[in-house]
């Protein structure tokens, strides 16, 4: 099966490139969108689910700042 990896600094991290962004976002002309977080997606082949919970866990997320949800692609 193939899944995604979604990983998003936790709520309270500072996120310096959301911040970037969302301060960008005026000088586009964008006004309706704020509180913008930055995050990665990591893109795998896997078989057993419980292996990709402890692949993420134990090297793609830093546990003590991020949050990570596993998405099952088609």
């Amino acid at each position: 099966m193939i899944a995604r990896v979604l990983i998003k600094p936790k709520e309270g991290i500072l996120d310096p490139q959301g911040k970037a962004v969302e301060r960008a976002l005026p000088t586009l002309g964008v006004e309706s969108v704020g509180d913008v977080r930055v995050g990665r997606m990591v893109e795998l082949r896997y078989e057993d689910r419980a292996e990709l919970e402890s692949l993420c866990e134990k090297l793609l997320v830093n546990p003590l700042i991020e949050d990570y949800e596993i998405e099952a692609v088609e």
